[in-house]
This record gives C-alpha cells, sequence and structure tokens, in this order.
C-alpha cells in the first residue's frame, strides 16, 4: 500500500477556496496511487472563528484555568476543521473517516498543552484505509493511555503529520502552506530570494530554529529518524515545493550538490548580556549565572564562555527579567538590547575554509559590527545591531550568490 501523509495548515484551510484547492490536492494523490491520510490543523489564524487562538481568547480573563481544560478547548479548532473537510470531501463523492488524535491512535505524555508523542497505534487509520477511506486526521493532538486529550505545542499539526509518517512508512508527507516552498532568505527581505528544490533535513531544522516558519524542527526530527521524505508545498499551487531529505539523497540531476550555502535567516528582537570575568569572580560564576536562568525558565542562546567574560543573548521579552535575576545574585552585567541573530545555513559549511573570512567580509563591505559570533557543522551565526539586520540578510545572500 502506498501511502501518502498530506497536512493542511490554517491559512489552507480558512477560506471555502483554498479548501478547495486542498481538496484537489488529496485528489491528485489519489490519481496517482496513494492511500491518503489528511492531517488538518484548525482553520485560519487569530480573529478567524475556530482558529486556536480565537478559541482561546474566550478565556483570556480567566488565569485559573487547568491546562487539561485548555487542552479540550484547543483541540476543538481541529474537529471542526475535519469534520467540514470531510463534507467537501464527500460532497465530491469520495468516502471518509474523521478521527480525533485519540482516535488515531496517537498516544502522548501528559504534559498537557506540550505533550509528547510516544506511540502511535495504527491500526484503526489501516482498517479505515483498506475500507476505501480518505482518513482526516486532526492534527495537534493526542490522548494519553488513560484517555486525557492533550495538545502537542506550537507545531503540533506538523508533528502529527511527520509522526503519522513515520508510522505508517509513508511515502512522502507533504506539507501545505502559503508559501511555493522553503526559500533560501526571507523574500521579504530579499527581492532575489529563490526556492529550493531539495535541501537536508539537518538544513531545514537549523533554518526553521533560525526564524524560518515554514515547517516546525520538531516534525522534521520525526521525519529524520525513519527517513521519511518531506514536500513543502503551496496549497495554491501544483509545484512540487521543496524536497526535504538525507544528505545523500540531496541531488540536482545525476551529482551532489556543491553549494556551500542553502540560505541565510534572521531572528529579530535579541538582547546581548555581557559579563566580565576577573582573577576575584567567583570559580562558579558561570554555573550561578545559567542557574538563575534555568530555574525561572529563560531560555539562553548564543552562549560563549571564556575566563574573561560570559556572553549569551535571550529574547528581549524576557530581558528585563534576566538582568533582574543577576541583579539579586549580585551579578554585575552589561546589556545590549534588539539586537538581531543572522544565520548562515549550509551542509557544505563543513570542513570548507574561508566560509566565516567571507561572511566577515560581506558584513564589513556594509559597514556592519559583528558582535558575535558562533558556529557548528551547518551553520554559522552572527550577532548584529538589529537595525542591520535587512542589509545583513541582504548583504550574505548576495555574496553567496544564493539568487542563482
Amino acid at each position: 500500500m502506498r501511502i501518502l501523509v498530506q497536512k493542511f495548515g490554517g491559512t489552507s484551510l480558512a477560506t471555502e477556496e483554498m479548501r478547495l484547492k486542498a481538496v484537489e490536492h488529496v485528489e491528485a494523490a489519489i490519481a496517482e496511487g496513494y492511500r491518503v491520510v489528511v492531517v488538518v490543523s484548525a482553520m485560519g489564524r487569530r480573529g478567524d472563528p475556530y482558529a486556536t487562538d480565537t478559541l482561546l481568547s474566550l478565556v483570556s480573563h480567566s488565569d485559573a484555568l487547568a491546562k487539561r481544560e485548555l487542552d479540550l478547548l484547543m483541540s476543538c479548532g481541529e474537529l471542526i476543521s475535519g469534520v467540514v473537510f470531510a463534507g467537501m470531501l464527500r460532497k465530491r463523492g469520495r468516502e471518509t473517516s474523521v478521527l480525533t488524535g485519540e482516535q488515531a491512535g496517537i498516544v502522548t505524555s501528559d504534559d498537557f498543552s506540550n505533550a509528547q508523542i510516544q506511540t502511535i497505534r495504527t491500526a484503526r487509520i489501516l482498517q479505515e484505509m483498506e475500507k476505501g477511506r480518505i482518513v482526516v486526521v486532526t492534527g495537534f493532538q493526542g490522548a494519553t493511555a488513560d484517555g486525557e486529550t492533550t495538545t502537542l505545542g506550537r507545531g503540533g499539526s506538523d508533528t502529527t503529520a511527520t509522526a503519522l509518517g513515520v508510522a505508517l512508512d509513508a511515502e512522502y508527507v507533504d506539507i501545505f502552506t502559503d508559501v511555493e516552498g522553503i526559500m533560501t532568505a526571507d523574500p521579504r527581505i530579499v527581492d532575489e530570494a529563490r526556492q529550493l528544490k531539495r535541501v537536508t533535513y539537518t538544513e531545514i531544522c537549523n533554518l526553521a530554529y533560525l526564524g524560518a516558519k515554514v515547517i516546525h524542527p520538531r516534525a522534521v526530527e520525526i521525519a529524520m529518524q525513519k527517513n521519511i521524505p518531506i514536500r513543502v508545498r503551496s496549497t495554491a499551487s501544483q509545484d512540487a515545493g521543496t524536497l526535504v531529505t538525507s544528505a545523500t539523497d540531496v541531488m540536482e540531476g545525476s551529482r551532489l550538490t556543491d553549494r556551500v550555502l542553502t540560505g541565510v535567516t534572521q531572528t529579530a528582537n535579541v538582547t546581548q548580556i555581557r559579563i566580565s570575568r576577573t582573577p576575584d569572580s567567583p570559580f562558579d560564576l558561570p554555573l550561578r549565572v545559567f542557574d538563575a536562568m534555568a530555574n525561572n525558565e529563560i531560555s539562553v542562546d548564543f552562549i560563549n564562555v571564556t575566563p574573561n567574560e560570559i556572553l549569551y543573548t535571550v529574547t528581549d521579552m524576557e530581558a528585563e527579567k534576566a538582568i533582574r535575576l543577576l541583579k539579586q545574585s549580585d551579578i554585575a552585567a552589561e546589556i545590549r538590547p534588539g539586537c538581531a541573530k543572522i544565520a548562515a545555513v549550509g551542509a557544505g559549511i563543513h570542513g570548507v575554509p574561508g566560509v566565516l573570512a567571507k561572511i566577515v567580509e560581506a558584513l564589513t563591505e556594509q559597514e556592519i559590527e559583528i558582535l558575535q559570533t558562533a558556529d557548528s557543522h551547518t551553520t554559522i551565526w552572527c550577532l548584529v545591531r538589529g537595525e542591520d539586520m535587512v542589509a545583513a540578510v541582504r548583504a550574505l545572500h548576495q555574496k553567496f550568490a544564493l539568487h542563482k
């Protein structure tokens, strides 16, 4: 049985016109010989009647509501979406079966509002497909072993789709969205940004973690475990989109790509925190700093610890709280708010000399000061002032000729 999982996000289901285009994608897959499992998000975005954020606004006045009850509320949007979508398929003569996360066999932890999938029992889905039905699964949700409804947190519908793809040994997982695929940069910043035809799992994870919002990295990591290819596609188009797969499969024609960079992305509204160290500083100063952040649930990033200083970043929103905690521990710090993190991502970076020199050259030519750098096998990060973010992204995109 050739199985294809197709996930449609909120913007893909927001209007009758877009839902019809989604239905056409399902029918096209059936015509190609696939048995289709559809994963749906809640319809629309904040302000639309059945969007998750709109449902949450109904109880925004209640701070006392437990996460268990919030999950019950948040699971409603996908159920409405699934029933509406199934109705459209039935109107066109297609047999369907709508399954909640629990009915689809998605068993999760009991971390309400941010549950982790523990296993998927696929028997019910397979039974429905054997009957010739299109299975429509409500994304973003599952249930604990004892039947408590849970939601999967940010990117939950993407996670549902790839987890089902892995459990069902799907040929592909298609993530339909409102863009043509993964771009070399944010097209709102770089006019010359182009669509990538193929990227690796690692590259798309880094792009997603660092600002690209097309697919959630947790979903990619799940697909990577079993090497299930993902296609990021536009609901409004028949274009094949961007194929996400393993490094050995990322080929153009008959040869492996020799590109150094795949794309450039950015994260705005970042505060840099600098703590100077002297010979008189306590030996456990780094521990005190990062314990204070961890114990108060402040996420830290871009960390450099040397004998002379401790450098790290937090979001601008968390900066005031972070500084207050440091002061309470008698730790003096300098802060630089309003920064931006620029990431140059590419599987071809590893082992190639001169990549950082070329990045520094591009930024220097634009008189952009580099405040901090870090690197991994696939990514080089630069921290710059917020007002330099757009120019920095454009400069790197141009320097590495990503428009070609």
